[in-house]
């Protein structure tokens, strides 16, 4: 049997897992609630490994491997930045976002909380949220388009075009039907996957080089500066680097995972199993990516030609084929659980946010579950366009749709959560500015400071200076927010006695 055979066999089995998830999902969908958030019943395993693995796209395997391989650690401050920036969000996000969204008539997505939440009377709202998730996840989507046809063209030598759509294919088909769960256990089934070979790879790598000194001393004879953090650093690089971890109050979706949890009690648990898995697999994708220096040093003709590539190199040269398919099937894992979730949350924005504002009667359950399963497919179809040429790096995708969310939803999420006065008007102020601010800043003198720092100020700024002006005190409002303290307060006194 052939390398080839070996590692397509595994991949089939890997793809026929999915669908067959997502068709089992599929029986426990219902109406949209349950298409769109899982009927709010996630366990906190669960919930931590889809948001772990939804948000851990194929940078983790792929661009941030490849960005250490090539300049070294100095590339290491942007996991510092998004290991804070997740602890953060699970510590102080996680259970106020679940019980406000219950309190505000049982939200389901980002836009309905915040039209509920903040008592607008306008349509204004939903349909400026809903616009910038369908902008920026047209791009965070199309960069997972872009990483499964170079992971189809690097492993298995077929078309860039070829390997984009069968990504494409197989990731519409287990989320169209499976929907939020669909996507959710996928998710958990992927993140282990993932996990597994982050610490897998790195492990027999280091025994392949020698151990720990021999790898060091390889390291330093390709690059003196490969491991030092400091070395090459500018403070205009680390600050941008360490701001990413802003990016994670507005990743709708990451912090829909929140609102689907069964209580608020649970993210206590759910920080500790996600952060555990984001800390040991950002350690495993770094010692990657050092592994490939030492290895490759002794070996500049067999160096990848993509450093993004040194990953799924070093997976077929280390293992088995059948095991090193598996291996490459995490590649894909991490690429579909983000292509999965982000294809749902685009869907609920335009089924939730734009198309029932557009009615008059609202439609029946099961015409609202497949509408949800147009929009997957609609968005799909624009992504692909968009991934088509190949014109962007996966990285530079990633980079600019998290910090649109982050500049644009980010400051608004945390404002609504915990400052009773943030109003409508303040609300579509900072997010559309702090949308403007990420698409500018790019253009700007300036535009090597990561456009998520301008963006997130404007947004802030500007979103506390017109709710000031535009306050009024509203009862309903007031009532609603005093419930969210108390169930969040009651969740931490059953948090602390755990």
């Amino acid at each position: 049997m052939t390398q080839e055979i070996s590692q397509t066999i595994a991949i089939v089995i890997y793809f026929a897992a999915m669908i067959a998830i997502g068709l089992y999902a599929n029986s426990r969908t219902k109406n949209l609630d349950d298409y769109m958030l899982g009927g709010r019943n996630l366990k906190p395993g669960v919930a931590a490994l889809s948001a772990g693995a939804s948000d851990m796209s194929g940078w983790l395997l792929l661009g941030l491997p490849g960005a250490v391989f090539l300049s070294g650690l100095v590339e290491a401050w942007i996991a510092v930045g998004l290991i804070v920036g997740a602890w953060v969000n699970w510590k102080f996000v996680a259970p106020r976002l679940r019980s406000y969204t219950e309190v505000s008539h049982n939200s389901i997505t980002i836009p309905s909380f915040l039209d509920n939440r903040l008592k607008g009377g306008t349509r204004m709202l939903r349909i400026v949220s809903g616009l910038i998730i369908l902008v920026f996840f047209t791009f965070y989507v199309s960069s997972g388009m872009v990483a499964g046809g170079l992971f189809f063209q690097s492993s298995f030598g077929s078309t860039y075009h070829a390997g984009l759509l069968l990504v494409v294919g197989v990731t519409i088909a287990y989320t169209l039907f499976g929907g939020f769960l669909g996507a959710t256990y996928t998710d958990v089934a992927q993140g282990i996957l993932m996990f597994i070979a982050l610490l897998m790879v790195p492990v027999v790598g280091i025994v392949n080089v020698g151990g720990f000194g021999q790898m060091a001393e390889n390291i330093t004879a390709v690059n003196p500066d490969a491991l030092s953090m400091v070395s090459g650093a500018t403070a205009i690089g680390v600050i941008s680097a360490l701001a990413w971890g802003l990016g994670y109050f507005g990743q709708p979706h990451i912090i829909v995972r929140f609102m689907a949890m069964r209580s608020p009690a649970d993210a206590k648990t759910g920080r500790r199993i996600g952060l555990t898995w984001m800390v040991l697999s950002v350690l495993g994708a770094i010692a990657t990516a050092l592994v490939g220096l030492a290895y490759y040093g002794n070996r500049p003709d067999e160096s990848p030609t993509d450093p993004e590539s040194v990953f799924l190199d070093l997976a077929q040269v280390f293992f088995h084929p059948v095991v090193a398919g598996f291996v490459l099937a995490a590649v894909l894992a991490a690429i579909m659980s983000t292509v999965s979730s982000q294809l749902i949350v685009s869907s609920s924005a335009l089924v939730e946010d734009l198309y029932k504002l557009t009615v008059k009667e609202s439609p029946s359950e099961r015409k609202q579950v497949w509408l949800g399963r147009a929009g997957v497919a609609a968005v799909a179809v624009v992504a692909t366009f968009l991934a088509w040429e190949q014109n962007n790096t996966i990285l530079g995708l990633v980079a600019f749709a998290w910090a649109g969310f982050g500049a644009s939803f980010g400051p608004i999420v945390i404002l609504s959560l915990f400052w009773r006065k943030l109003t409508n008007l303040g609300a579509i102020t900072g997010m559309a500015l702090g949308a403007i601010t990420v698409f500018a800043w790019t253009v700007t003198p300036w535009a090597d400071l990561y456009e998520i720092i301008p963006g997130f100020i404007v947004s802030l700024v500007s979103a506390m200076l017109v709710s000031k002006a535009t306050y009024r005190r509203d009862e309903d409002v007031e009532r609603e927010f005093d419930d969210a303290v108390r169930l969040t307060h009651a969740a931490q006194d059953e948090m602390a006695q755990r």
